[in-house]
């Protein structure tokens, strides 16, 4: 007959192999502090899940410093469910904001056209990390932020003009472009691991150039696998990686979303006319 429920099982059976190797249990423990990270993944309609690997003191801590806000904001009236009082002090306590006027401070980086800007278009905007959102949902999000607008100029069809550098190391603004172009998502075939490198497809010292086109967002496990002896990679004429393993197998990953090939290149005029248009735009 059954008497423990799966939580009470769990407990027995920690219970006892404290109790069998209790030093073991304790060095596992000091190890396992040095993996708290925190991670983020997308979940249907516009929202996030917002994970927390934490040391059990902390964690317990976090949960009922949030627990307390919601008690207390229900105690005084608050209409909000006990969830949603705890998500929602949880953000205010991260971001700084303290009460519901006070905006956020936090970079999001939300991609989208002028004219889906200026509510003039529904093409669909592009939140980095997460991926394609309505344009209305986006223009509501600016709204209720404090908005810094860094123009990127695209063609008509809203995809992002490329930049080139003569360096080995791609600049901060490279890098950065490199990095919303492909979603903040490793490049590498059926990888969803966060970028953390900028990386030549071609390498450099193989005469590959610094510029959009040879330049990928990578994971630090991709970025170190394709160093090793064998690996070949270069950039196709649509934006696509073709990447060679040791193995002779050919792997191609798509171009994004926001790539465009070949681009022409804008001149002073065509840059200061853009801007006036823009500056225009959201001013109306």
């Amino acid at each position: 007959m059954v008497t423990l429920g799966l939580r009470q099982l769990e407990n027995a059976a920690k219970k006892l192999a404290i109790t069998l190797d209790q030093e073991s249990v304790i060095n596992r423990a000091a190890n396992a502090e040095k993996d708290r990270r925190i991670s983020i993944r997308p979940a249907p309609d516009t929202m996030t899940w917002l994970g927390a690997l934490l040391p059990v003191k902390d964690g317990v801590a976090v949960y009922a410093a949030l627990d307390q806000a919601a008690k207390a904001a229900q105690a005084a009236g608050d209409e909000r469910t006990r969830g949603q009082v705890m998500a929602d002090t949880l953000v205010d306590r991260i971001t700084g904001r303290t009460d519901a006027e006070a905006k956020p401070r936090i970079e999001v980086k939300i991609v989208m056209t002028a004219d889906a800007l200026a509510n003039d278009s529904d093409q669909p905007a592009m939140v980095e990390g997460y991926g394609p959102v309505p344009a209305a949902w986006a223009r509501e999000a600016l709204s209720d932020a404090e908005v810094f607008i860094r123009r990127l100029f695209t063609d008509p069809a809203g995809q992002l003009v490329a930049m080139e550098s003569r360096s080995r190391k791609a600049p901060d603004g490279l890098a950065e472009f490199i990095t919303t172009r492909d979603g903040g998502i490793c490049r590498t075939n059926g990888c969803d691991a966060p970028i953390r490198n900028i990386d030549h497809a071609q390498r450099h010292a193989d005469g590959g150039t610094t510029s959009a086109q040879n330049l990928q967002g990578l994971c630090e496990r991709c970025n170190q696998a394709k160093e090793a002896l064998g690996w070949q990679a270069r950039p196709g004429p649509d934006g696509s990686i073709i990447t060679i393993t040791p193995t002779g197998h050919t792997y191609v990953s798509p171009p994004p979303d926001t790539w465009r090939p070949d681009p022409p290149p804008l001149s002073r005029a065509e840059f200061l006319l853009r801007d006036l248009l823009l500056d225009h735009d959201l001013a109306a």
